[in-house]
């Protein structure tokens, strides 16, 4: 899994952070989340290909969320995408998409499904699922959770000890059932250990609320809003955003293992002090920057 950071800026990109949006690549899905207006463009200094992208999450209707959207679906259609594309997001997404389509005519032969979210988990296959919880700001918000699945990891030591041969046998001792082999039955606790799945969490733009910390807990990476430090909490308050210092808080109370902070103010030409005050906190604090990668 591959967590690669778009853009990292707030309302106004600036010459190093462009408008808001994160692409996870995980086994053959490739996610991007929000869409800010210039994303395409970051996809390809990156060397992404649109086709890479099955999901798209939209967190909230913010210009400097979504205004990408457009020109990306042009261009994944001029590309010939030959994938099903699949957007999520609140209840109205189906009618914004359709406006989206109907004011940028052309000869759209995309396989496009927008979902409007109802239920959680509102994705789910074998390797994991997605889940969304509300958010406080204006417009309504999400924040999204990718949860991987445990899975049982084959001790390759006891199989070779036992000469049960690689194929069909180990595939269904990683799918938790027994096998009978040489007369005998093999249970998958004696030759496989379970690996915790990972928790990734995403909390856009929002104030502190409740449900930030019912939603992230024990996550491995919480990437979220911190568009302020607390110097400027008036103005968090005002604008329904964070400080970094409530995003260490909830790191911290919440069992978070690493925390990225992300969607900064252009006001901060020195993005450290924003560190600084999550550090004092929770000392594994890093802020996001264009291009970033974190390999999980």
């Amino acid at each position: 899994m591959e967590i690669l950071f778009l853009g990292t800026a707030c309302m106004f990109p600036t010459k190093e952070r462009n408008h808001s949006s994160v692409f996870v690549r995980y086994k053959n899905e490739g996610i991007l989340v929000d869409c800010g207006e210039g994303t395409q463009r970051q996809l390809r200094i990156a060397d992404i290909k649109p086709s890479k992208i099955t999901k798209i999450l939209i967190s909230h209707w913010d210009g400097d969320h979504v205004l990408g959207l457009p020109g990306l679906l042009q261009s994944m259609n001029a590309s010939e995408y030959d994938g099903k594309l699949k957007i999520y997001g609140q209840k109205g997404i189906k009618n914004r998409i359709k406006k989206v389509l109907d004011a940028f005519p052309f000869d759209n032969r995309l396989d496009l499904e927008v979902i409007e979210i109802k239920k959680n988990p509102f994705f789910e296959n074998k390797d994991f699922k997605l889940e969304s919880f509300k958010l406080e700001h204006f417009p309504a918000s999400l924040g999204f959770n990718l949860i991987e699945k445990d899975k049982r990891k084959i001790l390759l030591s006891k199989v070779k000890k036992l000469g049960i041969p690689e194929g069909p046998l180990l595939g269904k001792l990683q799918e938790n059932k027994s096998i009978k082999w040489k007369g005998k039955v093999i249970s998958p606790k004696e030759v496989t250990c379970l690996v915790k799945g990972k928790k990734i969490s995403f909390v856009s733009d929002t104030v502190l609320c409740n449900n930030i910390y019912k939603n992230v807990k024990n996550a491995d990476i919480l990437v979220t809003d911190a568009t302020y430090t607390s110097l400027h909490e008036d103005l968090a308050k005002k604008y329904k955003h964070m400080t970094s210092k409530q995003a260490a808080q909830v790191a911290s109370k919440c069992n978070v293992s690493k925390l990225v902070l992300t969607h900064f103010s252009q006001r901060y030409k020195d993005i450290s002090e924003v560190l600084n005050e999550a550090k004092d906190i929770f000392p594994n604090t890093i802020v996001a920057h264009d291009f970033m990668k974190i390999k999980i």
